[in-house]
Order: C-alpha cells, then structure tokens, then sequence
C-alpha cells in the first residue's frame, strides 16, 4: 500500500512502522510550504493512503489533504508525529478491513482498503 505523508520535515523510524502494516512511503510532504494551505491538486498517483501527522500541521493544511483524500475515495489517517500514535492510529482505522492477501485467515497484518 502506498502512502502519502503528510506533515514532519524528518520521519525517523516511521518508515519501520509503517513497514510494519505492508505500508511503503510514496510521497513526503511536510506541510510548510505556503502554497499546501491552498491546494486543491489531486493527490499523487497509486496513493492508498494519506497520513496526516496533526502535530506539525496547520488547520488550513489538514483540511486541504483529508479534502483531497475523501474526494478521491483515499483512506486518511490523523495522528501525532509518534510510533505509539501512529501504530494506534493505523491498527484501529485497519482492524475493521479484511486482508486483501489471506483473507484474515493468516493474520500477516496486510489489510486491503
């Protein structure tokens, strides 16, 4: 699953979180630049999922993006910049979606949209 993130100018051991769910990082966006405020672009192509790390976002930013994401069909996930958030974050907004790979018979923690 590819994943636009959204907010945080370093990541750190976010990527191995994510990793963790079958989640790659397609695109990093840290949310500074003052055109993001008004963006009303598509999301880039084969995105799955937006990430939006509330923490380091303006309201004007957030919006703009689960905008997007919802428009788009994307799934968007809101949390602070931490592994503990992140990992409770992803787990609840993914417990409730079969896996696209086992069927949930495995548990391989793969989840389809």
């Amino acid at each position: 699953m590819n994943a636009l993130i959204v907010g945080a100018d370093r990541l750190g051991n976010i990527p191995d979180v994510l990793a963790q769910f079958g989640i790659r990082i397609a695109a990093h966006v840290s949310g500074r630049d003052t055109t993001h405020q008004r963006r009303s672009a598509p999301l880039p192509a084969g995105i799955q999922v937006v990430i939006l790390f509330t923490d380091f976002l303006g309201h004007n930013v957030m919006q703009r993006f689960r905008e997007a994401a919802s428009r788009e069909g994307v799934m968007f996930v809101c949390c602070r910049r931490s592994v503990c958030a992140l990992q409770e974050a992803l787990g609840r907004r993914m417990s409730a979606e079969e896996c696209s790979t086992c069927g949930g018979k495995e548990g391989c923690g793969r989840k389809k949209r």
